[in-house]
């Protein structure tokens, strides 16, 4: 099958609440869609780049630059017979890899739409629904933080995320724990710390946390070991993973015990399964992270979330958590026991929704050869 043109667009969408991080407060998001047009069908996928380079070194308008002048080019006019192949089209541009997962991820849901079947059972999907968490940003009192935890824990969410920083963590993960002693908590630091905050972690191993999630540097592993060996508790790798060699290197070097694997920045389904593989092998569990998308990034998670080896709910949600409107139809939604069903009918199994894309779209290209 030849790709024939791409179609981009931005959207912004908004929040239906501020969502706050170590590295900032987030409300408004801009949306990058693509839809990918070959000589037998399309396919949808989404940037998750922020629009600042806070979370990773992508942001929004750099992946757009890219996208256009550098990864179109790269696949345009060309043949492939699987999405595999979108990788190797792709390899003279270094990094990149949620600009680049954008393209890979719409490749894999035309192919699966054109092959009959769902993506979740092309990607080797072993379950039929999946375990959700929920991600907390950082609130303002630890007062309303457990409010807030009151109404998700009876929406039957099966794992709750508390986002932390210096100032805003012992507090109020003790808070948490003490109102609920059995719900399975975890932390996420965001690189927010270093090595000599390490009696805060300590503390933490009190709270018979699920994991810690990158508490060091976005791009350190070898200090994570340090940290990895002075804690009971399971470290998780995030922003450092960005492909199978450094989840090798990661794993071999005690740096964690855990991986979150998000489609964006590993650069897509085929290199989220090569660390699935890996991980399933060395006995790591894993799970799939958010990056506040919109529907259509969420369905691609939704597909790899049901992979063997995806051990810990993940932070996908239901839809009306995060949008008023989302793009998709039908909208994600949990069931009452804190599941979401993973689709069966062809691609990612959901359909776009192109009046409130419309709606939502403040630019647009079409890129062709």
């Amino acid at each position: 099958m030849k790709i024939i043109r791409i179609h981009a667009r931005e959207l912004h969408m908004r929040l239906v609440a501020p969502f706050e991080t170590s590295f900032g407060t987030t409300q408004n998001r801009r949306i990058v869609l693509l839809e990918l047009i070959t000589d037998e069908g399309s396919g949808w996928g989404e940037l998750t780049a922020a629009e600042t380079p806070s979370y990773n070194s992508e942001f929004t308008d750099a992946a757009w630059l890219v996208l256009r002048n550098f990864l179109a080019p790269c696949v345009l006019d060309k043949n492939f017979t699987h999405p595999d192949d979108l990788s190797t089209f792709m390899c003279p541009v270094r990094g990149h890899e949620m600009a680049k997962a954008t393209i890979e991820t719409a490749a894999w849901d035309m192919f699966a739409k054109a092959s009959g079947i769902s993506l979740a059972s092309m990607l080797g999907a072993t379950q039929t629904e999946i375990a959700c968490g929920v991600s907390l940003g950082i609130h303002a009192t630890p007062e309303t933080l457990l409010e807030r935890i009151s109404a998700e824990i009876a929406s039957g969410y099966k794992r709750v995320k508390l986002k932390i920083k210096p100032g805003k963590d012992l507090v109020y993960v003790r808070a948490v724990r003490e109102r609920y002693p059995d719900i399975s908590l975890t932390v996420d630091a965001n690189s927010a710390y270093t090595l000599d905050d390490i009696e805060i972690f300590q503390q933490l191993d009190q709270f018979n946390l699920s994991y810690i999630e990158q508490p060091l540097q976005w791009n350190e592993i070898y200090e994570h070991a340090a940290l990895q060996r002075e804690l009971q508790t399971p470290l998780c790798l995030d922003e450092c993973i960005h492909n199978l060699r450094d989840a090798q290197a990661a794993v071999r070097l005690g740096a964690c015990k855990v991986i979150n694997i998000k489609l964006g920045r590993v650069g897509g389904h085929s290199e989220a399964q090569r660390i699935q593989a890996f991980c399933k092998a060395e006995g790591i569990p894993v799970w799939s992270g958010g990056m506040l998308e919109a529907g259509v990034g969420r369905a691609h998670n939704i597909a790899m979330s049901a992979l063997p080896g995806f051990v810990y709910p993940g932070d996908v949600s239901a839809s009306h958590r995060y949008w008023a409107k989302d793009i998709i139809e039908p909208a994600i939604q949990t069931t009452g026991h804190g599941t979401i069903n993973v689709p069966s009918s062809p691609g990612i199994g959901f359909d776009v929704n192109a009046e409130v894309v419309r709606g939502f779209t403040v630019a647009e290209e079409i890129w062709q050869a």
